[in-house]
């Protein structure tokens, strides 16, 4: 045969394949309603794997791997569908909860609130809360623990947290806090830091031989401060640093920080924008106390602990591709606890009204061992 012929061919095997699978979808409707009225759960571990054995068995020689592959992407959209359904009758289901959390379209993002930001007067978490709200009556507290304590107890609206930098990462601390204490996300920014190296009046760059900060500032200035040839120090916040080296009176100490800091501690700036890259950004998020899901929300964050098994993550993209959502964020990190077991955290971009989204929400609970919605909302840049 030649080009034309064969592809003739496909198109026609094709039509076939469609009609096929659209059949078998219709069929997912039918198993949903018999689990829903039975109780049974949408996942059955024993039938999936005698299909896929029947499969590899049934399969011509050297297509067993390609067969079992698409057999399983199959049933992993035949079990997403039937969650839906089964989903669309529980006043419980994810989707639900979630859509619970909408505020009214006339709603808009506070500019006057009580805020709660981590670290002392010049923190960097104090510059983002005065970017995100007009009127910020700000507290401090010395941990990020302290910070979502005060949020969770009500003492004030908000708290204001770095969550990520475009060269150090994660603050993992942070997203351990979200999952403990049940806060939800309802903004976010993108800030860009400019770290600067400030000393006491007087004191010269070739005098220091310590620099005090936060580890994630030392960490975005590691070649700056090896080239300087100093040793550091590791201390709860880029502002407190300032507040340290201004109430010292050695004169070989510096604090990595910003410039706010030099004017509010007296500080002279030795060096200035010493961070490693200049595209250094800080997302922060803030956090509140009930969910609440602002207009035009359009990033969403989970947090999933997957079965340990072949393909676990793998089926979860799929349900995230299979609905055109695009991941913008896909991180791992071990349980506290436990014997490297992980979870895993997913910044997605969609829409929160999107019945897309909607739909992801109601079609995890086959494919990991626990779900945590943190919130959608709208990132500021």
């Amino acid at each position: 045969m030649d080009l034309t012929e064969v592809r003739t061919e496909i198109d026609d095997i094709d039509e076939q394949l469609l009609d096929l699978f659209a059949r078998r979808m219709e069929l997912a409707s039918d198993v949903a309603a018999s689990k829903l009225e039975t109780g049974k759960a949408v996942f059955d571990p024993a039938r999936e794997r005698q299909v896929l054995a029947d499969v590899a068995r049934r399969a011509p020689e050297g297509l067993q791997d390609q067969a079992v592959s698409l057999f399983s992407l199959l049933m992993s959209m035949n079990k997403a569908a039937q969650l839906k359904m089964i989903n669309s009758k529980r006043p419980d289901a994810p989707s639900r909860r979630m859509r619970a959390s909408f505020l009214p379209l006339e709603t808009a993002f506070p500019d006057v609130a009580t805020v709660c930001c981590q670290g002392v007067e010049g923190a960097y978490s104090q510059i983002a809360a005065s970017k995100l709200f007009d009127v910020p009556e700000i507290t401090f507290a010395p941990t990020f623990q302290g910070v979502f304590r005060t949020v969770a107890n009500g003492d004030v609206e908000f708290g204001v947290l770095p969550i990520e930098n475009s060269t150090a990462g994660s603050v993992n601390a942070v997203y351990d806090l979200l999952g403990a204490h049940g806060c939800s996300i309802v903004r976010s920014l993108r800030l860009k830091i400019s770290h600067n190296l400030l000393a006491r009046p007087g004191v010269h760059l070739k005098d220091i031989r310590e620099v005090v900060s936060h580890n994630q500032a030392l960490s975005q200035c590691a070649g700056y401060l090896e080239r300087l040839g100093v040793a550091t120090t590791v201390c709860e916040n880029t502002a407190r640093a300032a507040e340290l080296v201004a109430s010292s009176s050695r004169t070989d100490i510096a604090a990595l920080s910003s410039l706010a800091c030099a004017n509010v501690y007296g500080l002279s700036v030795l060096a200035r924008g010493v961070q490693d890259s200049d595209a250094n950004y800080t997302r922060f998020v803030v956090i509140a106390r009930e969910p609440a899901i602002y207009p035009g929300a359009d990033r969403s964050s989970i947090q999933l602990k997957l079965k340990s098994e072949p393909g676990a993550l793998y089926r979860v993209l799929e349900r995230i591709y299979a609905l055109h959502i695009d991941l913008v964020k896909l991180e791992s990190r071990p349980v506290p606890g436990s014997d490297f077991e992980f979870t895993f955290y997913f910044d997605l971009a969609c829409p929160a009204v999107s019945p897309k989204f909607a739909q992801l929400l109601d079609s995890l609970a086959d494919v990991c061992t626990d779900f945590t919605y943190f919130g959608s909302y709208v990132e500021v840049l």
